[in-house]
């Protein structure tokens, strides 16, 4: 992941910064629920193959990737939707492949995310979405990640899409990055307003070049979180403790779903994050996952 990227982290300050106060009035319009919060964790690809013998079977073949990537990670953040769209047996295999309580999160394509009208006046949306429909239940939320030149001028655009997305069906969810929205002004409390009235989500970044996309704000009672780490600086465990301590704290006011996504700098290290995530969210609290990120232990698959 280039956006954000710096050559020295050591000097970055990795603060969280102060929560939004519309994210605190949406935690507490949220319903009261006994059901503990489903927590999805994975990368942003299953194609490693030095994950092979490490964290696959030694000798997988490259067709048998996800069907041990979804055994060792809950999801994916599906990238390579962002450059074409599915084809109907793509789609099945993958849903063959996955485990059943496996969710895959789309990037939308940059058909739409990177034409001038969001693909509304278009058909791409409805390609996209009758593609990953397909997924069924394995299905989660799909992300529109907005281009770098996308600024509040054009909010009018957004909203157009968002009454042409069929959210209904498909849970979507928004990363913007454009520093406009983040200056101060009325632009960000707009745009969480826009996406709180569609029932559509945001997407949190947190990188070390861009400080400003930590925003905090949600608009449903799904979080999702881009985390980008470097390498596995001390740093990266600091800043997992913190987002723990966040997300229980949200968790027991009714947040009730969080996928969080580890980015390395080549993505083969991403698991240890995953690994640590995994395992402080069980150390600090009653939360406990069936499918835990684990290296294979004398060449068997240990999932516990």
């Amino acid at each position: 992941m280039e956006f954000g990227k710096v050559k020295d982290s050591s000097k970055v300050d990795f603060s969280m910064g102060t929560v939004p106060d519309h994210t605190t009035k949406l935690l507490k319009r949220l319903p009261f629920s006994t059901e503990k919060t489903n927590v999805y964790f994975g990368c942003t690809g299953w194609g490693m193959k030095e994950w092979v013998g490490k964290y696959y079977p030694p000798k997988t073949k490259t067709k048998e990737y996800l069907y041990h990537y979804s055994r060792q990670f809950s999801t994916i953040e599906l990238n390579t939707t962002h450059y074409r769209i599915p084809n109907p047996q793509t789609i099945q295999n993958w849903y063959e492949l996955a485990e059943k309580n496996f969710k895959f999160a789309p990037k939308i394509p940059q058909s739409i995310s990177h034409s001038n009208d969001l693909g509304a006046y278009g058909n791409q949306i409805d390609l996209f979405c009758s593609s990953i429909i397909g997924l069924k239940e394995k299905l989660g939320t799909s992300f529109l990640q907005l281009p770098p030149n996308f600024s509040p001028n054009r909010m009018a655009i957004l909203e157009k899409f968002l009454s042409k997305f069929p959210t209904d069906e498909i849970p979507l969810a928004i990363e913007i990055r454009q520093e406009d929205w983040f200056k101060e002004g009325p632009y960000f409390q707009l745009l969480l307003n826009l996406l709180t009235s569609h029932n559509v989500g945001t997407v949190i970044t947190d990188v070390a070049g861009r400080r400003d996309v930590l925003h905090l704000g949600l608009t449903t009672s799904c979080a999702m979180v881009r985390f980008v780490g470097n390498a596995l600086a001390l740093s990266d465990y600091e800043r997992v403790d913190e987002w723990i301590e966040l997300l229980l704290g949200w968790m027991k006011e009714g947040l009730r779903e969080v996928y969080f996504f580890s980015h390395q700098p080549d993505n083969i290290l991403s698991p240890e994050m995953c690994i640590y995530f995994i395992e402080q969210l069980e150390r600090k609290s009653d939360l406990r996952f069936s499918v835990k990120t684990k290296p294979i232990d004398d060449g068997q698959m240990t999932l516990f």
